[in-house]
């Protein structure tokens, strides 16, 4: 008898997504969000299933993750928003409470809750990853969102 193998495909359609984008850096934001809608639309996701909602800043995102993977209404929470190093070291201490809050969110509630923040020293770098050379970190998370909806599916 052969070990069963699971895998998450990236195909969306009949899925329900929550995306969850900071108003603050919208420059950079508003490409991520950009990205998300471009990657759930190709893989076959339904306009309408999915639903934005925007916080003022990053720190703003778990809480709004949890309340709405509490709905039971979403398959994944795609969380989008841009941390840019400033003079002090509140960057980085906004960025760890963000990764640590979205992690246990998905944890606590059992959904796929993705992270799509970019975090960069400069307004360039975060340009580069909302769009850019390096891609757009909005359309990764979208379709990291796609797969793992449907690797917990698989997994049930």
């Amino acid at each position: 008898m052969m070990a069963k193998h699971y895998e998450g495909i990236l195909i969306g359609k009949g899925l329900k997504f929550a995306v969850v984008v900071s108003r603050f850096n919208e420059l950079i934001t508003a490409k991520l969000l950009e990205g998300a809608r471009d990657a759930l639309l190709r893989h076959g996701v339904n306009e309408a299933h999915i639903d934005v909602a925007w916080t003022p800043g990053c720190l703003e995102i778990p809480i709004t993750s949890k309340k709405l993977a509490q709905s039971n209404r979403y398959d994944a929470i795609i969380c989008l928003g841009a941390v840019i190093r400033g003079g002090t070291p509140h960057s980085e201490y906004v960025a760890s409470e963000v990764n640590r809050g979205i992690g246990k969110v998905s944890l606590d509630t059992g959904l796929p809750v993705i992270q799509g923040i970019i975090t960069a020293d400069t307004l360039e770098q975060a340009i580069q990853r909302a769009g850019a050379k390096e891609g757009n970190r909005g359309f990764t998370a979208a379709a990291n969102a796609i797969e793992m909806a449907n690797l917990l599916k698989a997994l049930q």
